[in-house]
């Protein structure tokens, strides 16, 4: 009969009967309420579950674009893959708080790699404020281990000897003396051993190999070059030497992927005011490693483009393949090229147009 009542019924409804929710709410809100306010007050606030849905979505798609936008991931596109992993494994206990405050982490100790040759816990405190934040198996450990896995192209480390070598190969715990930086042509005005050393071997027109220790210990203070060349590969500097001898201009090698005495050198050059230009392989790992020192030091790739491996390429390509090809940061079209042409071009191929452009620079003393 209430029903009856309410909904101005002429006669009484069947034991069961269907109310659509339009008329409910149209016939409450006659009476002051509507249907919401009326089931509020019975049993409580209605949950919106889609609205909550679709907010949800919409967290969890700002997160994965935050982390896709993230300096450290534009940096070194190679990281594309590991946020796709990531993107896999979900949130974290279902948080997307939690989930982005753990990448946050993982993000600022990437953002410190290759390391100084600190210790791991060392590096821990220094970027998490927690010692044993680190530590082996914990899940920012895990995920650091991957992206650098995925930098280095190298598989998952899949014990703890392995885990300690990936370690090691991004500048954590290296040894002060084994981790060395090739340099030459640097004549530093300001005092202390280091300074002593690079004017030495640069009069006599030999390269200076510094250790670890020894960048540690370098002053930064003065008589620093405009302009330092940067080369991956040692046989570069080796025909720089042989072809300027004591007018060498500044050039340094990293080696391939550069350690912590690599870094640690380019990044106190940039602080004294040093434009590093840098130069390296045309293939896949040569684009991560111009990626990764550019991201790290602040060095910009220098004849590294995609006119001058088109250049270099020559009528008849001819090489070994270019590996697996990611981004190049600095040049939107150079691995699309890399990856029609296929074909590697090497530093040493390039080399005499690279000696051809020193050969401008005029070295003082």
């Amino acid at each position: 009969m209430a029903l009856a009542d309410l909904l101005g019924m002429d006669r009484l409804p069947p034991a069961t009967v269907t109310v659509p929710v339009a008329k409910l709410d149209q016939v409450l809100a006659e009476t002051g309420d509507g249907l919401r306010d009326v089931v509020t007050r019975l049993v409580g606030p209605i949950e919106d579950r889609a609205g909550q849905r679709a907010a949800a979505i919409a967290d969890r798609a700002e997160l994965w674009a935050w982390l896709a936008g993230h300096p450290v991931v534009v940096g070194q596109p190679v990281l594309a893959d590991w946020v796709g992993f990531v993107r896999k494994l979900g949130l974290v206990g279902g948080s997307v708080a939690r989930t982005r405050s753990l990448l946050e982490q993982v993000l600022t100790v990437l953002g410190e790699l290759p390391a100084t040759g600190v210790p791991l816990p060392v590096l821990a405190e220094q970027t998490l404020r927690d010692s044993h934040g680190l530590d082996d198996g914990t899940r920012c450990a895990t995920l650091v281990l991957r992206a650098l896995a995925a930098i280095y192209e190298v598989p998952m480390p899949a014990d703890v000897v392995e885990r300690r070598r990936l370690w090691e190969r991004a500048g954590v715990a290296d040894d002060e003396l084994s981790s060395v930086v090739l340099v030459a042509g640097l004549r530093p005005t300001g005092p202390g051993l280091v300074s002593d050393m690079l004017r030495l071997c640069a009069d006599a027109g030999h390269v200076a190999a510094l250790t670890l220790a020894h960048v540690r210990a370098a002053q930064w203070s003065g008589g620093w070059p405009e302009t330092v060349w940067v080369f991956e590969n040692p046989s570069i500097v080796a025909v720089a030497l042989a072809r300027f001898g004591t007018r060498c201009p500044p050039v340094v090698c990293t080696s391939g992927w550069p350690n912590s005495a690599v870094v640690l050198l380019l990044q106190g050059l940039s602080s004294a005011g040093c434009r590093l230009r840098y130069h390296g392989d045309f293939d896949g790992e040569g684009i991560r490693i111009a990626a990764n020192v550019a991201a790290r030091t602040g060095a910009t790739p220098w004849r590294m483009g995609a006119s001058d491996y088109l250049d270099a390429l020559g009528p008849r390509p001819a090489g070994p393949s270019v590996g697996r090809v990611t981004d190049a940061p600095w040049d939107p079209d150079l691995a699309g090229h890399l990856r029609e042409h296929d074909v590697t071009v090497s530093e040493e191929r390039v080399a005499e147009t690279l000696m051809a452009e020193l050969d401008n620079y005029r070295s003082p003393g």
